[in-house]
């Protein structure tokens, strides 16, 4: 659309822009991570989060595609905050799924017993391997968490939205998988 018809519509941005940022934010900050050998930036680019804001991350990344760069970035920081702020939910989900899924249990690298620490643990390390690890195998992890929390929840979680709440787990961890075969295959832009 011409600048005119955007300014018509009341569009106070440029959804192409839009596009170019989510996608060129998310490959300069995996890069950065990745190239640098600073454990200093490393821990930075953890807690970007909590320096930023999930709000701000979620401005640039939540609406592009899940089976993308910046949708992959998005999922691997949603799964590391929300262990961070309901360790005790997370770890009561995850330890529920373990026994349907041993082997996610397995590549996600969680420890037993599983508790509050143990996934903050694992959800730290899938996120710090990410910038410092292979990013296929960062994502792998990640899937395989939510995996195991999506057959937990699944088992202990009750009421309204409780099956939603495990399927859209069990969507997101498809996608990371999904997303670290693209990575591999050099495609996931």
């Amino acid at each position: 659309m011409p600048p005119e018809a955007l300014e018509a519509l009341g569009e106070r941005t440029d959804p192409i822009a839009d596009l170019h940022v989510a996608h060129e934010s998310a490959a300069v900050l995996l890069h950065a991570g990745r190239a640098a050998d600073d454990p200093a930036v490393t821990e930075r680019l953890v807690a970007l989060v909590g320096e930023i804001g999930l709000d701000t991350l979620a401005d640039l990344w939540a609406g592009r595609p899940a089976r993308s760069l910046p949708g992959a970035l998005w999922r691997l920081y949603v799964l590391h905050e929300w262990v961070l702020t309901d360790p005790y939910g997370a770890a009561r989900e995850y330890a529920a799924g373990i026994r349907f899924t041993e082997p996610d249990h397995a590549v996600a690298g969680a420890g037993d017993p599983t508790g509050p620490d143990e996934v903050r643990r694992v959800t730290d390390a899938i996120l710090r391997g990410a910038f410092t690890g292979d990013f296929a195998i960062a994502l792998e992890r990640a899937a395989a968490f939510c995996h195991v929390v999506s057959s937990g929840r699944a088992d202990v979680s009750e009421g309204p939205g409780a099956a939603v709440q495990a399927a859209r787990m069990q969507t997101m961890a498809q996608d990371l998988a999904a997303c670290a075969r693209l990575w591999r295959a050099d495609a996931l832009h």
